[in-house]
């Protein structure tokens, strides 16, 4: 495993959604539960999330702040899985955006 909780993370749900496209997963698990309901269920349950962090953010708790915003990350962890993006892939895009002024930003993804 990584050292860092992000990847820690992703490595415990892919592994889950591997489980689940084998058929060797816990039926009653949240993670199978979203998995079975399908892409779409998950994406939806992450945009509810991002509300939920947008309001925390604006008029709630530094606590309920938190805890929405690792809700949400799971939400995008587990989408990850399930398209097989691995946390590298997005790393290594934040990586290339590190220090780019916007719009040399914006130029480099069009091209």
């Amino acid at each position: 495993m990584s050292e860092h909780t992000l990847d820690q993370m992703f490595d415990l749900v892919a592994a889950r959604v591997a489980a689940y496209e084998a058929g060797t997963t816990d039926a009653k698990s949240r993670t199978h539960k979203l998995l079975r309901a399908g892409r779409e269920k998950i994406a939806q349950k992450f945009g509810e999330e991002a509300v939920e962090v947008v309001i925390e953010a604006v008029s709630g708790s530094k606590k309920h702040f938190v805890e929405e915003s690792a809700d949400l990350l799971f939400f995008l962890i587990l989408l990850w899985a399930e398209r097989g993006v691995k946390p590298k892939k997005i790393w290594s895009e934040l990586n290339a955006r590190l220090g780019l002024p916007e719009a040399q930003e914006r130029a480099r993804r069009k091209a």
